[in-house]
């Protein structure tokens, strides 16, 4: 069976096809600056054909032809004839109190994720127009699966996911934390369960998925009692361009001041801030990096701050959760900065968690356990693989109909 992942965004449109008797990649590719000047679209097969072009998409139907001619193509196809791509398989990222579980698509479903899309307004409407237009290409004879990233956090306790602002506004707006994520840190915790030989129902772990956006989530048992972000992707640690978690005073002060609009405060916090906004240099953690190493002070002030979230967020979580039998760095920055977890698990030294630093240092965008052998609980880089989690749930859906 081979199944098409799919994660679009209001201009984008990540894919995936995965051949599942095997769970190994088959080709995968981006269409960029749908409905722009410019468009493009960038193909790679897993013998390592290549490709990128521009051309013409306007909206997300013809990006999805062009992704039908990418695999269909005599020089960069992967298949014969669409009627091989058994399943589609869509990444959807509020999932809100609607849906806990993967769903089939449907009018009624579609109509659902429009409902939420004030909660995450460029995420859910390109969604939409994705799932509209792989309708448009591949017909309604192709099943597709929705997969939504706030469903593993749907979990969490009142106490958790309330915020202490009148109740009135929950009743009302649906005002709550969801978080984000869902789908990599449910991938991971449960390879660590795997990579540890036992059941995650028996298992407190805390999963740190560390990238340009980054989430920690506390899984007790196999389910989430906590996250980190919130209502939207802002809330919770540093990020690329976001500010994470601050004293909302902050917000209403900085406004005043700076005689600035809600809409222009939502992008001096989401896409002013963060890695970029401390350093001054960049958003990308490897020129942060790189200027640390040039002897930035703000580079290297940021980086600190980083580090000292993290652990933070960790030791919040397992308060919470009454112990800890694990840790999982994952994502770009989890998976690729060894300083980043080295510094993470010092401060957890208290508490008898020790790293290796040789194993460390040599562990990068792979899975291995990088504690020491005398660690009081094992530390894990853990590779994400979010269309793979996606394909497997298509696949149970569509195997269940």
């Amino acid at each position: 069976m081979k199944i098409l992942v799919i994660n679009a965004g209001s201009s984008s449109l990540k894919y995936q096809l995965i051949d599942m008797d095997t769970e190994e990649m088959i080709a995968k590719g981006n269409c960029e600056r749908i409905g722009q000047q410019g468009s493009f679209i960038g193909h790679k097969t897993a013998d390592g054909r290549s490709f990128s072009k521009e051309i013409d998409m306007p909206d997300h139907a013809k990006a999805f032809l062009a992704v039908s001619e990418a695999l269909l193509s005599d020089e960069y196809g992967v298949i014969k004839n669409l009627d091989e791509v058994a399943a589609i398989g869509h990444r959807i990222v509020q999932g809100g109190a609607l849906y806990s579980d993967p769903e089939l698509v449907t009018d009624e479903v579609i109509a659902g994720i429009e409902s939420l899309i004030p909660l995450a307004p460029l995420h859910n409407a390109g969604h939409v127009q994705a799932i509209r237009g792989c309708k448009a290409v591949f017909g309604d004879a192709v099943p597709m699966v929705v997969v939504f990233d706030t469903a593993f956090h749907s979990t969490m306790p009142e106490k958790a996911y309330m915020y202490a602002v009148p109740y009135e506004y929950y009743e009302k707006y649906a005002v709550r934390r969801y978080g984000a994520h869902g789908t990599s840190h449910r991938f991971v915790s449960h390879a660590m369960a795997n990579l540890m030989g036992k059941n995650i129902a028996d298992l407190k772990l805390i999963t740190c998925h560390i990238g340009n956006g980054s989430s920690i989530t506390a899984v007790k048992n196999g389910k989430v009692v906590d996250t980190s972000m919130g209502l939207t992707p802002l809330d919770g640690i540093l990020m690329g361009t976001r500010s994470g978690c601050l004293d909302p005073s902050v917000v209403t002060f900085i406004a005043e001041k700076e005689n600035l609009s809600p809409a222009e405060m939502n992008t001096l916090l989401n896409k002013k801030s963060g890695l970029l906004g401390i350093s001054g240099v960049s958003s990308d953690d490897r020129d942060v990096t790189k200027a640390e190493e040039e002897g930035n002070h703000r580079a290297a002030l940021v980086h600190q701050m980083l580090y000292y979230q993290i652990a933070k967020y960790i030791g919040q979580y397992w308060v919470a959760m009454g112990g800890c039998d694990g840790i999982v760095f994952t994502a770009g920055l989890g998976e690729n900065q060894p300083a980043l977890r080295e510094a993470v698990i010092e401060y957890l030294g208290f508490a008898g968690v020790k790293v290796d630093k040789e194993v460390n240092a040599a562990t990068k965008g792979k899975t291995a356990f990088i504690s020491s052998a005398d660690s009081s609980i094992p530390v894990a880089v853990i590779a994400t693989n979010e269309e793979l989690a996606i394909a497997r749930d298509t696949k149970a859906i569509v195997e269940s109909l």
